[in-house]
């Protein structure tokens, strides 16, 4: 019996799979789906450590299942991280070439501050690309401190801790919700802002949003450190029908 060239191959397709912010039952049942029967999964962990995002999908992981884990160094220069991904995007590419699909885990949204849109930059214009929406964190806490993000011409304004000072506050005063993001070590930082501009008392704290540590607190009650996976919500309240 012959075998067709590998050039002659119909290549596999990649998947990115959005995850949701951490409760597998908040994933898509395509999602679900799709990783259940996939034969090859690749996923982001950050130094070595546990990946969040296989924890998500765990136990939708079929036994045997290959999987191709990219160790992304968590730093503020982007050259390791780049290299990291041309690494996992040239794995990946293998297996496709190789005839199979690939199924690429994502916290959240892959469109939405995730990982998979760095992997996405290097394959999509060799390989067929399909994109599964997930939860964003932000609609998760906002569902998890039961506060209604905007209504009718409400503008919201979603921004990243490590952003300087000035512009942290310009579009604080600019928007009618705020959501500040990749709190980590920029959390007392942030939170003094907050407090200059009288905010406090409108804003609520969320770390770790539908997982089995989450906090919810207002956030005048909230710790003296963040994680990475928190965020603050300053909702101003101006439509009157709320």
């Amino acid at each position: 019996m012959t075998h067709a060239p590998l050039s002659q191959v119909k290549r596999g397709k990649v998947y990115g799979i959005g995850l949701g912010p951490g409760d597998p039952e908040l994933m898509t049942l395509k999602a679900a789906r799709l990783i259940r029967e996939a034969s090859v999964i690749a996923y982001p962990t950050l130094a070595g450590g546990a990946s969040f995002a296989r924890s998500i999908a765990a136990e939708f992981i079929a036994q045997g299942t290959r999987e191709i884990v990219m160790d992304v160094p968590m730093t503020v220069a982007r050259g390791p991280a780049q290299h990291a991904y041309d690494q996992g995007a040239a794995r990946i590419a293998e297996a496709l070439e190789a005839g199979q699909d690939v199924v690429v885990l994502c916290e959240g949204d892959p469109f939405f501050y995730g990982s998979f849109m760095y992997l996405f930059a290097r394959l999509r214009s060799d390989f067929q690309v399909e994109i599964v929406p997930g939860v964003t964190s932000v609609t998760a806490c906002a569902a998890v401190a039961q506060l209604p993000l905007v209504a009718r011409n409400e503008v919201m304004t979603v921004l990243p801790a490590p952003l300087e000072d000035a512009s942290l506050r310009d579009k604080i005063a600019g928007s009618d919700t705020v959501i500040v993001m990749k709190l980590g070590r920029h959390f007392k930082r942030v939170r003094a802002l907050i407090d200059t501009a009288g905010l406090t008392e409108k804003s609520v704290y969320i770390e770790r949003a539908t997982g089995a540590n989450e906090v919810v607190k207002p956030l005048k009650d909230a710790p003296e450190t963040a994680p990475y996976f928190s965020m603050i919500l300053i909702v101003k309240g101006a439509d009157p029908w709320l």
